[in-house]
């Protein structure tokens, strides 16, 4: 019983990391309370809208399963090679995808330069774009523990994202998932993950993953990575579901596909994929620029299987 609801939690984590990044996608820059007032009986649908069809995922979850399949094929993180993926995506001309990401893939500099590089040039490399994609690296590394694990994180986040503050997130993300994917509470777990990150981004983290924090407490737009990320943990404590935690992300308005991906990875690794309505997953679709293919449920399902080990 316990294997079989460990794969449910690891189908929940990739699978619901996708769905919150669809459902979320059509409300990206919207404002607050927009989700509420477009589903007012609380029962979100897979709606479309901004050039989203209805059920397509974002960038998020499309780097996320370039990751995996990398993972996958290489038995664990190879960088030139996830880096290598993430440059011939970029030459599919997706729909979406972040501008430091962009400037980094097309830089013409190597995978380990290339992210810091960006961040010398412009002070400014904290995207919550690091966090939105690593679904399938947290569960790929989760059984090997909280130090490997964490280490994955940081280094996959560093491939593009040049601030170390990005890095710890991605480290914090990745721990929280493990400890999802274990059957106990992220939530209560923040205290002794925050020990393991770098002092000098320790005390911004614990601000924004407090109990008391809000994200109407937040000094930065949600497409930074720290309100990104202290959203989902505050969705995941202040709600009862996974439903009610991808509306009440998607809510939020601004960044509303990342903060989905994100609140539904953490969620979805704690509910599990069978709290996953069919109304959400029956849409649900992965594009894959630049390798000609389109992922549907059953594929997710199956990568997600496939990276537990």
């Amino acid at each position: 019983m316990q294997h079989r609801d460990r794969l449910d939690r690891v189908v929940g984590a990739v699978v619901g990391s996708a769905v919150g990044d669809a459902l979320g996608a059509p409300f990206e820059f919207r404002e607050r309370g927009v989700f509420a007032r477009e589903f007012p009986s609380g029962v979100g649908v897979m709606c479309g809208g901004g050039g989203w069809d209805p059920g397509e995922a974002t960038d998020d979850t499309q780097m996320a399963v370039l990751v995996g399949h990398s993972l996958l094929l290489h038995r664990g993180l190879d960088p030139v090679d996830v880096f290598g993926r993430f440059q011939q995506w970029v030459t599919g001309e997706p729909k979406d995808i972040g501008l430091q990401t962009e400037d980094v893939l097309t830089s013409g500099l190597p995978w380990d330069r290339a992210a810091a590089h960006h961040f010398r040039i412009t002070g400014h490399s904290a995207g919550n774009g690091s966090l939105m994609r690593a679904s399938t690296a947290a569960v790929y590394f989760a059984a090997a523990g909280r130090e490997v694990t964490m280490s994955a994180g940081r280094r996959i986040a560093a491939l593009t994202h040049g601030d170390r503050a990005a890095w710890e997130g991605t480290a914090i993300l990745h721990e929280l998932v493990r400890v999802a994917l274990a059957g106990e509470d992220p939530g209560a777990a923040v205290d002794s993950v925050l020990e393991q990150v770098d002092a000098a981004h320790r005390d911004r983290w614990a601000t924004v993953l407090a109990p008391d924090w809000q994200p109407q407490d937040a000094t930065e737009f949600n497409g930074a990575v720290w309100p990104c990320l202290g959203s989902a943990v505050w969705a995941l404590r202040t709600t009862g579901s996974y439903e009610e935690s991808l509306a009440a992300a998607i809510d939020l308005g601004g960044d509303t596909d990342t903060v989905a991906a994100v609140t539904g990875m953490l969620t979805g690794a704690v509910y599990g994929g069978s709290a996953i309505p069919d109304r959400w997953l029956e849409p649900l679709h992965v594009p894959l620029p630049g390798f000609g293919s389109v992922l549907r449920t059953p594929d997710l399902v199956s990568l997600a299987m496939a990276l537990t080990h």
